[in-house]
């Protein structure tokens, strides 16, 4: 089914419904190494990425597919700092039993994971490896259909509430950011784990690309540490982490290495991300826990495409010179998907970049469900997402205006992404 909508300032594709379904509910999951053999440089960010030495964990592709009825939905979580829509496109194509508008393929953002952007260097060449994005690529189609192969039937319970302990701060306002964790659980009839997924706004930089140090970050551990007591896979999808919502790997015993701006030495070490990864893994089993199993929810799923203008040079740069072929309009603007799913008592939004706390505040008060799910740096990776006040209103924001679309983004992205949840 499809209906066509405009609202002013922004093109809109039309909307696309999928399904909707309730009854008899399957679930399958699976996962694929996607660590590079010879180890990359590590992308941290815009630039030039860092000399990788050595390794801590694997990095993964992970899977988990969900069917209700004629409905069915696929969710990716790949180790890497982003995932552009363009490679996404290329795994969905190697999917075929899954429409391609149901897949959801987000990054976990560890800043300790090799370029999948291909920006270009400013010499003629770009800064990625075309034949790991390509294994990368071929691995997630992989996982998906392995997950898709591996459908039984399940029972699901979603939970969400506060995540207690040191795991996360923000940066440039040390309060500001999202406690709440967001768990669902699938597991087999007989009580066999099939998947859980945690949805927390965390940037795993712990380690940070400087160290040279190849790694899953604090998502590793926390994987681990779910899979070590439910079984089955874990996946990691980011929130609204942005600007900067960290991992809080602070060294509160040492001192302030800048009393006046509340700027702190940090621990970069694999064992402070074991301790973050496993702590936060231990607080979303603590609030799943709480929840109610489902066999029959039903799963809804919408989406639409939404065009975004772009202000940034940096940005504008990528999009035209990466050899990847990113697809963009003569007006100087991309479009991306926005999806929607409603999965019994939750409902999962996704955010095509990396937006603001304020932002997820506001979204998950408007969202429907009893528990909400916001997947940053799904089907895309397209910058920070500010609201028009924060975008270049000050000098902290300096970088994270650089690196974001435009001042309309933030804009555009709420107002589309609640029509998208009022019309389902």
């Amino acid at each position: 089914m499809m209906q066509r909508r405009s609202f002013l300032g922004a093109s809109i594709a039309p909307l696309v419904v999928s399904g909707q379904s309730g009854g008899k509910l399957e679930g399958g999951a699976a996962k694929r190494l996607i660590t590079p053999d010879p180890l990359l440089p590590l992308s941290g960010g815009m630039g030039t990425p860092s000399p990788v030495k050595s390794k801590q964990g694997e990095l993964t592709a992970r899977a988990i597919v969900v069917r209700v009825g004629g409905v069915v939905l696929g969710i990716v979580s790949v180790d890497l700092l982003g995932f552009p829509s363009v490679l996404g496109d290329r795994a969905r194509k190697l999917v075929p039993r899954i429409p391609a508008e149901n897949i959801l393929i987000g990054a976990t953002h560890t800043h300790s994971a090799p370029d999948c952007y291909a920006m270009p260097d400013g010499k003629g060449g770009h800064t990625g490896s075309l034949a790991y994005m390509k294994l990368v690529v071929e691995q997630i189609g992989a996982a998906l259909n392995e997950a898709m192969d591996r459908l039984e039937v399940a029972e699901l319970r979603v939970g969400s509430g506060e995540a207690k302990g040191k795991i996360a701060y923000n940066y440039y306002a040390p309060d500001l950011y999202d406690r709440r964790v967001s768990v669902f659980e699938l597991r087999s009839v007989a009580g066999k784990g099939i998947a859980t997924l945690v949805n927390y706004a965390i940037h795993p930089e712990v380690m940070g690309s400087a160290q040279g140090i190849l790694s899953p970050d604090l998502v590793g551990p926390l994987c681990e540490r779910v899979e070590g007591d439910r079984g089955g896979i874990a996946l990691f999808m980011n929130g609204a982490q942005g600007g900067m919502v960290t991992a809080d790997n602070r060294d509160l015993e040492a001192g302030p290495r800048d009393a006046l701006r509340a700027k702190w030495k940090d621990h970069r070490t694999w064992a402070e991300c074991e301790r973050i990864g496993s702590l936060l893994g231990r607080e979303a089993m603590r609030i799943v826990d709480a929840a109610a199993w489902q066999r029959e929810p039903v799963l809804k799923c919408s989406s639409v495409m939404v065009k975004f203008p772009v202000e940034s040079e940096d940005m504008w740069a990528v999009v035209q010179h990466s050899p990847l072929g990113y697809p963009h309009g003569e007006d100087r603007s991309i479009r991306s998907r926005l999806n929607v799913v409603s999965l019994g008592n939750a409902q999962i939004l996704t955010i095509p970049g990396e937006a603001l706390p304020n932002i997820g505040f506001y979204l998950k008060r408007k969202m429907k469900g009893e528990h909400k799910f916001l997947f940053g740096l799904t089907n895309d990776a397209f910058g920070y997402i500010l609201t028009q006040v924060d975008y270049q209103s000050f000098s902290a924001y300096s970088y994270v205006s650089r690196v974001s679309l435009g001042e309309q983004t933030g804009e555009i992205l709420i107002r589309e992404a609640l029509a998208l949840v009022a019309a389902q």
